[in-house]
């Protein structure tokens, strides 16, 4: 009777996914891939690189096929061909970085492809932004669905990739890294639409490298290594450090141990970098055996004083030393004259 008892008040199993495999050629990109995400519930998907976790996304989304495993959703056995198909079955991804039509309005981008229409087949705009209008309030955003989508920033692009889910009915909503290009209170209001989003009662997969995120949004966690599953765990009975050592295969004392380094001469020097309007007066010196962080929020001019320090932008006042030389503020110096300077964020509007 208790087992009964359980049953009925478990949520259902939105989606399913059991011992699926995945290869490429000769390399095996998944050997083991199992998940599964409850209804009403947030569910972290974590990992290191090549963990396998964006082969499992992509095998949801239809972009690929699974080689062998099981594949459920609502219980119905499923093998998308196609993102058409998973979106028309109620599976939607939300990725870093949308992709939407930067000349069309909001409205236009959550209907593109299937605009409502009235008589004579004309399109039906004010329904879409009834819609919308609709879709906002009780993800408690203010947009304005008649804003051209150029010029958003990364969170508000997001904000529409839901909306144009929740528009779709998808019962299953996966968030692929949503936060890592986003400010503290861009995520705290991004962690309060995917709550409402619960609350409704829709499955959402979380999938994120930053701890703190993953015990303050989820609910349970799955762990991945090497393209394998390897535990599923409440995240109320489990630790940071549990979790790390199940994705490293290995025990917390032996990551990334602090070394001492011998630290040399500079190699790179900045002195009052200065570009009216975008950074100022930015000042740091980078020496042989040294790693030094430039970090800041988004917007705060990171990537600005990078392109400038290595030529691409150029800049008003200041001046930029490599080893004795100096930089040219108006083209990047030769390759391995000098020294490298490696940017890791990338920018798709330009191509970097």
């Amino acid at each position: 009777m208790a087992d009964d008892a359980h049953a009925r008040s478990a949520p259902p199993t939105a989606l399913e996914l059991h011992r699926v495999v995945k290869s490429f050629g000769p390399v095996i990109a998944l050997r083991s891939g199992s998940l599964t995400l409850q209804s009403g519930s947030i569910h972290a998907l974590i990992g290191e690189n090549g963990a396998g976790k964006s082969t499992l996304v992509k095998i949801m989304a239809g972009l690929y096929r699974r080689d062998s495993g099981d594949f459920r959703l609502h219980g119905e056995e499923v093998d998308f061909t196609s993102t058409a198909q998973s979106k028309a079955a109620g599976i939607a991804v939300i990725y870093q970085e949308p992709t939407l039509f930067p000349d069309l309005s909001v409205t236009e981008n959550i209907f593109m492809g299937r605009q409502p229409t009235r008589a004579l087949g004309r399109i039906d705009r004010k329904a879409m932004r009834t819609e919308v209008d609709q879709i906002f309030r009780r993800l408690g955003v203010a947009l304005d669905p008649d804003r051209i989508t150029e010029g958003l920033s990364i969170a508000d692009q997001q904000i529409i990739e839901i909306a144009k889910a929740i528009s779709l009915d998808a019962s299953v909503l996966i968030m692929d890294e949503p936060t890592a290009a986003l400010s503290g209170v861009e995520v705290d209001r991004l962690f309060a639409v995917a709550r409402s989003l619960r609350d409704e009662g829709r499955a959402i997969l979380f999938i994120s490298h930053r701890f703190d995120e993953v015990f303050d949004l989820c609910d349970t966690v799955t762990v991945m290594r090497d393209g394998a599953y390897i535990d599923t765990t409440p995240i109320a009975d489990t630790t940071v450090d549990d979790l790390v050592r199940q994705m490293v295969g290995r025990d917390v004392t032996e990551l990334f141990p602090k070394q001492e380094a011998e630290i040399g001469e500079p190699l790179l020097d900045v002195r009052g970098l200065t570009s009216p309007g975008v950074f100022h007066d930015i000042t740091f010196t980078v020496r042989a055996g040294e790693i030094v962080a430039l970090a800041g929020l988004v917007g705060a001019g990171r990537s600005e004083v990078a392109r400038a320090v290595f030529g691409v932008d150029a800049y008003r006042e200041g001046r930029c030393g490599c080893w004795a030389p100096r930089c040219r503020a108006a083209t990047p110096p030769p390759p391995c004259a000098t020294a490298w300077l490696s940017c890791r964020r990338t920018d798709a509007s330009r191509g970097s």
